[in-house]
């Protein structure tokens, strides 16, 4: 018995630090690659106007994404100061960035605030939370299709099956199916944990068996009030859409306006591409994408050939902005939970 807990002890340990070793290794080989003076040098040639326009820029693209939350949320009929509600986004994605995975954890704070703090029915909360990040991913997902296309089109790879387009699209279906499901009232989340209540598990386990039927009815009256958000308020639905597209334009812009002041004029493939790679990092097991997002823009601007001391200038100042705006919102998210104790 000692000796299996002591294997599987050893096991997780090697799980927790095995993201941490990759993220390390991918690090020392964009530094072999790129030489971190010469990327400094890149960004000391940044005036304080350019900086400026990316952190306003950066704070227009923070509002859109907050207003999406912020009209579904109105659109069920909870009016939450916008401001107030941007605190606890902030607070959501600094939890999220410092969690190991593609970029979740934050929403179960989301939820709890909402509902805690303005009287909002959990169903309710949970479904605007749901309802957010379902149209987040639709874009994100749409996005990274057009890219894998974009770069088997421009065979920046060589010779790459166009099967390859297939996992985007599969991505994609996911958020689009759940989307079509709750539509047409199909409780996909609720149906589907039915399925787990047989398991003779649950009859060994009482207490178990109760918490997963209390998280099956969580999940059913979140997905009614879902499909009733939907029919009863589309076109706040469709605004929301909109100001997630509007966000994803302003991202595009800064982006490419980022490596515009970096000294290159990206054409629009090579935009779509590079961005392309930067997107594909933050869906892997590492917090944040460290080490990956670097190593993906290295590679992305050395297969276009660019200057890669560019790409490490960019993807330096994205790291930069979103620890610190991840930092900010632990921090408020502390200060906060600690002041209502």
């Amino acid at each position: 018995m000692a000796a299996w807990v002591h294997k599987r002890t050893l096991k997780q340990n090697v799980l927790h630090i095995l993201p941490w070793l990759i993220a390390g290794l991918l690090l020392l080989w964009v530094l072999r690659r790129v030489p971190l003076q010469a990327s400094w040098q890149t960004l000391r040639g940044l005036s304080g106007i350019q900086i400026g326009s990316l952190v306003l820029l950066n704070f227009l693209i923070l509002v859109t994404l907050n207003g999406r939350w912020w009209l579904i949320l109105r659109g069920q009929g909870y009016k939450v100061p916008f401001f107030t509600l941007f605190g606890y986004r902030l607070a959501a994605f600094g939890l999220s960035y410092f969690t190991p995975g593609p970029q979740f954890g934050g929403e179960p704070l989301q939820v709890y605030l909402v509902e805690k703090e303005h009287n909002t029915p959990r169903p309710t909360a949970i479904a605007a939370v749901t309802l957010d990040k379902v149209l987040e991913l639709i874009l994100n997902f749409t996005f990274l299709l057009v890219g894998i296309v974009v770069i088997l089109q421009s065979r920046l790879l060589g010779v790459v099956g166009r099967e390859t387009a297939v996992i985007p699209l599969l991505l994609l279906a996911i958020p689009l199916g759940f989307l079509l499901a709750i539509w047409f009232d199909w409780q996909p989340i609720s149906k589907t944990m039915r399925l787990g209540e047989q398991i003779a598990l649950w009859k060994r386990q009482p207490a178990w068996q109760k918490a997963y039927q209390d998280g099956r009815m969580a999940a059913y009256a979140a997905e009614i009030e879902a499909h009733q958000f939907c029919h009863q308020s589309p076109h706040m639905f469709l605004l929301a859409l909109f100001v997630s597209l509007v966000g994803w334009l302003l991202m595009i812009a800064e982006f490419w306006l980022m490596i515009l002041f970096l000294g290159l004029q990206l054409s629009m493939v090579q935009l779509v591409i590079a961005l392309t790679a930067a997107r594909i990092t933050f869906l892997l097991l590492l917090p944040g994408g460290i080490g990956v997002f670097e190593a993906g823009q290295v590679f992305a601007f050395g297969a276009l050939g660019l200057n890669p001391a560019i790409g490490i200038s960019a993807s330096l100042l994205i790291r930069g902005r979103d620890v610190i705006l991840g930092v900010i919102g632990l921090w408020w998210g502390s200060r906060y939970l600690t002041s209502k104790k």
